[in-house]
Protein backbone atom coordinates (compact mmCIF):
# COMPACT_ATOMS: atom_id res chain seq x y z
CA UNK A 1 0.00 0.00 0.00
CA UNK A 2 1.32 3.40 -0.98
CA UNK A 3 1.53 5.91 1.86
CA UNK A 4 0.82 9.51 0.85
CA UNK A 5 2.67 12.17 2.81
CA UNK A 6 0.35 14.70 4.46
CA UNK A 7 1.37 18.29 3.68
CA UNK A 8 2.71 20.38 6.57
CA UNK A 9 3.64 24.06 6.82
CA UNK A 10 5.19 26.23 9.53
CA UNK A 11 3.83 29.58 10.65
CA UNK A 12 5.95 32.52 9.61
CA UNK A 13 3.94 35.71 10.32
CA UNK A 14 4.17 35.31 14.10
CA UNK A 15 6.12 36.44 17.19
CA UNK A 16 4.96 40.04 16.95
CA UNK A 17 3.64 42.34 19.65
CA UNK A 18 -0.10 41.99 20.14
CA UNK A 19 -2.59 43.89 22.29
CA UNK A 20 -6.38 43.56 22.62
CA UNK A 21 -8.14 46.40 24.45
CA UNK A 22 -11.82 46.39 25.47
CA UNK A 23 -13.84 49.56 25.90
CA UNK A 24 -14.13 48.92 29.65
CA UNK A 25 -10.35 49.30 29.89
CA UNK A 26 -9.43 45.61 30.04
CA UNK A 27 -6.15 44.83 28.25
CA UNK A 28 -4.94 41.46 26.96
CA UNK A 29 -1.29 41.21 25.89
CA UNK A 30 -0.22 38.35 23.63
CA UNK A 31 1.68 37.28 20.56
CA UNK A 32 0.65 39.14 17.47
CA UNK A 33 0.33 37.20 14.21
CA UNK A 34 -0.98 37.75 10.73
CA UNK A 35 -0.88 41.33 9.44
CA UNK A 36 0.61 44.21 11.42
CA UNK A 37 -2.09 46.86 11.84
CA UNK A 38 -4.66 48.25 14.27
CA UNK A 39 -8.39 47.57 13.90
CA UNK A 40 -11.53 48.45 15.85
CA UNK A 41 -14.69 46.40 16.12
CA UNK A 42 -17.19 44.70 18.38
CA UNK A 43 -15.61 41.88 20.41
CA UNK A 44 -17.61 38.62 20.21
CA UNK A 45 -16.91 34.93 20.81
CA UNK A 46 -17.61 31.69 18.93
CA UNK A 47 -17.92 28.37 20.78
CA UNK A 48 -17.25 26.06 17.82
CA UNK A 49 -14.60 23.36 18.12
CA UNK A 50 -13.75 23.39 14.40
CA UNK A 51 -14.58 25.46 11.34
CA UNK A 52 -12.47 28.58 11.75
CA UNK A 53 -12.14 28.97 7.98
CA UNK A 54 -15.93 29.00 7.65
CA UNK A 55 -16.35 31.35 10.62
CA UNK A 56 -13.75 33.85 9.46
CA UNK A 57 -15.38 34.11 6.01
CA UNK A 58 -18.96 34.41 7.33
CA UNK A 59 -20.25 37.90 6.37
CA UNK A 60 -22.29 38.00 9.58
CA UNK A 61 -18.97 38.73 11.37
CA UNK A 62 -18.32 41.89 9.39
CA UNK A 63 -17.27 44.68 11.75
CA UNK A 64 -16.34 42.33 14.59
CA UNK A 65 -13.21 41.06 16.32
CA UNK A 66 -13.75 37.35 16.84
CA UNK A 67 -12.50 35.30 19.78
CA UNK A 68 -12.53 31.51 19.44
CA UNK A 69 -13.17 29.63 22.69
CA UNK A 70 -11.60 26.36 21.51
CA UNK A 71 -8.06 26.50 22.95
CA UNK A 72 -5.95 25.36 19.97
CA UNK A 73 -6.52 26.95 16.58
CA UNK A 74 -4.76 26.65 13.23
CA UNK A 75 -3.54 23.04 13.42
CA UNK A 76 -5.17 22.06 10.12
CA UNK A 77 -4.31 25.29 8.35
CA UNK A 78 -6.36 26.70 5.49
CA UNK A 79 -7.60 24.83 2.40
CA UNK A 80 -7.21 25.81 -1.24
CA UNK A 81 -8.92 29.18 -1.81
CA UNK A 82 -9.16 28.69 -5.55
CA UNK A 83 -11.26 25.51 -5.33
CA UNK A 84 -14.80 26.14 -6.65
CA UNK A 85 -17.74 23.99 -7.66
CA UNK A 86 -19.32 23.94 -11.12
CA UNK A 87 -21.27 27.14 -10.41
CA UNK A 88 -18.22 29.05 -9.23
CA UNK A 89 -19.07 28.91 -5.52
CA UNK A 90 -16.03 28.46 -3.31
CA UNK A 91 -15.94 24.95 -1.85
CA UNK A 92 -14.39 25.57 1.55
CA UNK A 93 -15.28 29.16 2.41
CA UNK A 94 -18.50 31.06 3.16
CA UNK A 95 -17.55 34.10 1.08
CA UNK A 96 -14.73 35.39 -1.10
CA UNK A 97 -12.65 36.89 1.72
CA UNK A 98 -12.08 37.05 5.47
CA UNK A 99 -14.94 39.06 6.97
CA UNK A 100 -13.82 39.54 10.59
CA UNK A 101 -11.70 42.58 11.43
CA UNK A 102 -9.45 40.66 13.79
CA UNK A 103 -8.97 37.26 15.44
CA UNK A 104 -8.18 36.34 19.07
CA UNK A 105 -7.18 32.79 20.10
CA UNK A 106 -5.69 31.12 23.17
CA UNK A 107 -3.00 29.20 21.28
CA UNK A 108 -2.06 29.41 17.63
CA UNK A 109 -0.63 26.19 16.26
CA UNK A 110 2.76 27.02 14.75
CA UNK A 111 2.59 23.92 12.58
CA UNK A 112 -0.31 23.08 10.26
CA UNK A 113 -0.92 19.66 8.76
CA UNK A 114 -3.81 18.45 6.61
CA UNK A 115 -4.36 16.61 3.32
CA UNK A 116 -6.01 19.74 1.87
CA UNK A 117 -3.52 22.25 3.31
CA UNK A 118 -2.81 25.30 1.18
CA UNK A 119 -1.45 27.77 3.73
CA UNK A 120 -1.18 28.39 7.47
CA UNK A 121 -3.73 30.48 9.37
CA UNK A 122 -1.22 33.28 10.03
CA UNK A 123 -0.28 33.32 6.35
CA UNK A 124 -3.93 33.64 5.33
CA UNK A 125 -4.51 36.52 7.74
CA UNK A 126 -1.33 38.23 6.53
CA UNK A 127 -2.39 37.93 2.89
CA UNK A 128 -5.78 39.49 3.64
CA UNK A 129 -4.38 42.18 5.97
CA UNK A 130 -6.11 40.89 9.11
CA UNK A 131 -4.42 41.03 12.55
CA UNK A 132 -4.51 38.18 15.06
CA UNK A 133 -3.51 37.74 18.69
CA UNK A 134 -2.55 34.50 20.44
CA UNK A 135 -1.56 33.61 23.98
CA UNK A 136 -4.40 35.43 25.73
CA UNK A 137 -6.85 33.97 28.24
CA UNK A 138 -9.87 33.50 25.99
CA UNK A 139 -11.80 32.01 28.93
CA UNK A 140 -11.44 35.28 30.83
CA UNK A 141 -12.37 37.24 27.72
CA UNK A 142 -15.45 35.11 27.09
CA UNK A 143 -16.52 35.31 30.74
CA UNK A 144 -16.28 39.10 30.61
CA UNK A 145 -18.33 39.31 27.40
CA UNK A 146 -20.96 36.97 28.85
CA UNK A 147 -21.13 39.02 32.05
CA UNK A 148 -20.95 42.56 30.69
CA UNK A 149 -22.09 41.91 27.14
CA UNK A 150 -20.30 42.41 23.84
CA UNK A 151 -18.38 45.66 23.61
CA UNK A 152 -16.20 47.66 21.28
CA UNK A 153 -12.54 46.70 21.20
CA UNK A 154 -9.22 47.47 19.57
CA UNK A 155 -6.70 44.93 18.30
CA UNK A 156 -3.16 46.00 17.46
CA UNK A 157 -0.36 43.88 15.98
CA UNK A 158 3.09 45.35 15.42
CA UNK A 159 6.79 44.53 15.10
CA UNK A 160 7.38 47.24 17.71
CA UNK A 161 6.04 47.93 21.20
CA UNK A 162 2.41 49.08 21.08
CA UNK A 163 1.41 52.40 22.64
CA UNK A 164 -1.46 51.28 24.90
CA UNK A 165 -2.55 54.81 25.79
CA UNK A 166 -2.79 55.83 22.14
CA UNK A 167 -4.71 52.65 21.27
CA UNK A 168 -7.26 53.32 24.03
CA UNK A 169 -7.66 56.90 22.81
CA UNK A 170 -8.36 55.74 19.26
CA UNK A 171 -10.82 53.13 20.52
CA UNK A 172 -12.89 55.82 22.28
CA UNK A 173 -13.21 57.81 19.05
CA UNK A 174 -13.80 54.81 16.75
CA UNK A 175 -17.18 54.29 15.08
CA UNK A 176 -19.54 52.08 17.10
CA UNK A 177 -20.68 48.75 15.68
CA UNK A 178 -24.36 49.64 16.13
CA UNK A 179 -23.90 52.76 14.00
CA UNK A 180 -22.22 51.04 11.06
CA UNK A 181 -23.86 50.33 7.69
CA UNK A 182 -22.77 46.95 6.31
CA UNK A 183 -24.94 46.22 3.28
CA UNK A 184 -22.76 48.08 0.78
CA UNK A 185 -19.84 45.94 1.96
CA UNK A 186 -21.36 42.45 2.17
CA UNK A 187 -24.11 42.34 -0.47
CA UNK A 188 -23.71 41.49 -4.14
CA UNK A 189 -23.93 44.44 -6.51
CA UNK A 190 -25.61 42.60 -9.38
CA UNK A 191 -27.84 39.48 -9.65
CA UNK A 192 -25.98 36.16 -9.86
CA UNK A 193 -27.33 32.77 -10.90
CA UNK A 194 -26.36 29.30 -9.63
CA UNK A 195 -27.71 25.98 -10.83
CA UNK A 196 -29.98 24.99 -13.69
CA UNK A 197 -33.22 23.96 -12.01
CA UNK A 198 -36.55 24.49 -13.75
CA UNK A 199 -37.87 26.51 -10.80
CA UNK A 200 -36.14 29.45 -9.14
CA UNK A 201 -35.54 30.54 -5.57
CA UNK A 202 -34.52 34.17 -5.09
CA UNK A 203 -31.98 34.78 -2.31
CA UNK A 204 -31.91 38.37 -1.09
CA UNK A 205 -28.25 38.90 -0.18
CA UNK A 206 -27.80 40.79 3.08
CA UNK A 207 -24.53 38.92 3.68
CA UNK A 208 -25.38 35.42 2.48
CA UNK A 209 -23.15 32.46 3.27
CA UNK A 210 -22.11 30.18 0.42
CA UNK A 211 -23.60 27.22 2.30
CA UNK A 212 -27.09 28.69 1.82
CA UNK A 213 -26.55 29.06 -1.92
CA UNK A 214 -25.23 25.50 -2.15
CA UNK A 215 -28.04 23.97 -0.11
CA UNK A 216 -30.85 25.70 -1.99
CA UNK A 217 -29.26 24.74 -5.30
CA UNK A 218 -28.76 21.15 -4.16
CA UNK A 219 -32.51 20.91 -3.55
CA UNK A 220 -32.86 21.20 -7.32
CA UNK A 221 -33.65 24.89 -7.70
CA UNK A 222 -32.00 27.60 -9.75
CA UNK A 223 -30.70 30.15 -7.24
CA UNK A 224 -31.00 33.84 -8.12
CA UNK A 225 -28.88 35.91 -5.74
CA UNK A 226 -29.94 39.56 -5.71
CA UNK A 227 -28.74 42.72 -3.90
CA UNK A 228 -30.12 43.60 -0.46
CA UNK A 229 -32.13 46.56 -1.79
CA UNK A 230 -33.74 44.77 -4.76
CA UNK A 231 -37.36 45.81 -5.27
CA UNK A 232 -40.31 43.44 -5.02
CA UNK A 233 -41.08 44.04 -8.71
CA UNK A 234 -37.61 42.88 -9.78
CA UNK A 235 -37.78 39.84 -7.50
CA UNK A 236 -41.18 38.77 -8.84
CA UNK A 237 -39.92 39.14 -12.42
CA UNK A 238 -38.03 35.87 -11.84
CA UNK A 239 -41.33 34.14 -11.01
CA UNK A 240 -39.73 32.50 -7.98
CA UNK A 241 -41.10 29.44 -6.21
CA UNK A 242 -40.01 31.16 -3.00
CA UNK A 243 -37.70 33.78 -1.52
CA UNK A 244 -34.91 33.50 1.06
CA UNK A 245 -33.86 36.52 3.12
CA UNK A 246 -30.27 35.70 4.06
CA UNK A 247 -28.08 36.04 7.12
CA UNK A 248 -25.88 39.08 7.58
CA UNK A 249 -24.29 41.58 9.97
CA UNK A 250 -25.56 44.55 11.91
CA UNK A 251 -28.81 45.99 13.18
CA UNK A 252 -31.84 44.78 11.17
CA UNK A 253 -33.57 48.15 11.59
CA UNK A 254 -30.94 49.64 9.25
CA UNK A 255 -32.17 47.48 6.35
CA UNK A 256 -35.22 49.60 5.46
CA UNK A 257 -35.21 48.68 1.75
CA UNK A 258 -35.12 44.94 2.51
CA UNK A 259 -37.83 45.44 5.13
CA UNK A 260 -40.06 47.09 2.52
CA UNK A 261 -39.54 44.15 0.17
CA UNK A 262 -40.21 41.66 2.98
CA UNK A 263 -43.49 43.38 3.82
CA UNK A 264 -44.59 43.08 0.19
CA UNK A 265 -43.66 39.38 0.19
CA UNK A 266 -45.89 38.85 3.24
CA UNK A 267 -48.78 40.78 1.71
CA UNK A 268 -48.52 38.86 -1.57
CA UNK A 269 -48.29 35.55 0.35
CA UNK A 270 -45.02 34.56 -1.34
CA UNK A 271 -43.34 31.60 0.46
CA UNK A 272 -40.45 33.25 2.29
CA UNK A 273 -37.71 31.96 4.57
CA UNK A 274 -35.72 34.31 6.80
CA UNK A 275 -32.33 33.22 8.17
CA UNK A 276 -30.62 35.13 10.98
CA UNK A 277 -30.71 38.79 9.92
CA UNK A 278 -33.31 37.80 7.30
CA UNK A 279 -35.62 36.40 9.97
CA UNK A 280 -35.28 39.62 11.98
CA UNK A 281 -36.06 41.72 8.91
CA UNK A 282 -39.08 39.53 8.21
CA UNK A 283 -40.25 40.02 11.80
CA UNK A 284 -39.88 43.79 11.56
CA UNK A 285 -41.71 43.81 8.23
CA UNK A 286 -44.61 41.97 9.86
CA UNK A 287 -44.85 44.40 12.74
CA UNK A 288 -42.70 42.73 15.40
CA UNK A 289 -39.83 44.35 17.27
CA UNK A 290 -36.18 43.34 17.52
CA UNK A 291 -33.59 43.86 20.22
CA UNK A 292 -29.88 43.32 20.66
CA UNK A 293 -28.80 40.27 22.62
CA UNK A 294 -26.37 40.71 25.50
CA UNK A 295 -23.68 38.56 23.91
CA UNK A 296 -25.37 36.75 21.02
CA UNK A 297 -25.33 33.14 19.86
CA UNK A 298 -22.26 32.20 17.83
CA UNK A 299 -21.02 28.66 17.21
CA UNK A 300 -21.68 25.36 15.47
CA UNK A 301 -22.90 23.56 18.58
CA UNK A 302 -25.96 25.42 19.91
CA UNK A 303 -28.66 23.08 21.21
CA UNK A 304 -32.28 23.98 20.46
CA UNK A 305 -35.49 22.27 21.58
CA UNK A 306 -38.50 21.79 19.30
CA UNK A 307 -41.27 22.58 21.80
CA UNK A 308 -43.84 20.56 19.82
CA UNK A 309 -42.10 17.22 20.44
CA UNK A 310 -39.14 17.99 22.78
CA UNK A 311 -36.71 16.97 20.02
CA UNK A 312 -33.25 18.49 20.58
CA UNK A 313 -31.25 19.69 17.59
CA UNK A 314 -27.61 20.81 17.56
CA UNK A 315 -27.57 23.92 15.39
CA UNK A 316 -25.14 26.38 13.85
CA UNK A 317 -25.90 29.98 14.81
CA UNK A 318 -24.39 33.41 14.42
CA UNK A 319 -26.55 36.34 15.45
CA UNK A 320 -26.44 39.26 17.84
CA UNK A 321 -30.04 40.47 17.46
CA UNK A 322 -33.37 38.75 18.12
CA UNK A 323 -37.11 39.10 17.49
CA UNK A 324 -38.99 40.09 20.63
CA UNK A 325 -41.46 37.21 21.19
CA UNK A 326 -43.80 39.47 23.17
CA UNK A 327 -44.28 41.61 20.06
CA UNK A 328 -45.43 38.78 17.78
CA UNK A 329 -49.14 39.07 18.64
CA UNK A 330 -49.29 42.44 16.88
CA UNK A 331 -47.80 41.13 13.63
CA UNK A 332 -49.09 40.38 10.15
CA UNK A 333 -48.58 36.67 10.83
CA UNK A 334 -51.87 36.71 12.71
CA UNK A 335 -53.54 38.51 9.83
CA UNK A 336 -52.23 36.36 6.99
CA UNK A 337 -51.12 33.17 8.79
Amino acid sequence: MRVTEIPTKKAKHVNKFGKLVLEDGTVFDGMGFGYSTSVFGEAVFNTGMVGYTEALTDPSYSGQILALTYPLVGNYGVPDQSAKDTDGIKKYFESDRIQVRGLAVHELSLMASHWNLSMTLDEWLYNEKIPGISGIDTRALTTKLRTKGVMMSALAVSEKEIDEKDLKKKLVSSKKYNDEEFMSVVSTKEPETYGTGNESIVVVDTGVKNAILRNVRNLGYKVIRVPWNYSIEKILSYNPRGVVLSNGPGDPTKCADTMKTAKALIEKNIPTLGICLGAQILGLAGGANTYKLKYGHRGQNKSCIDLDNNQVYVTSQNHGYCIDPDSLKQTMVYKYG
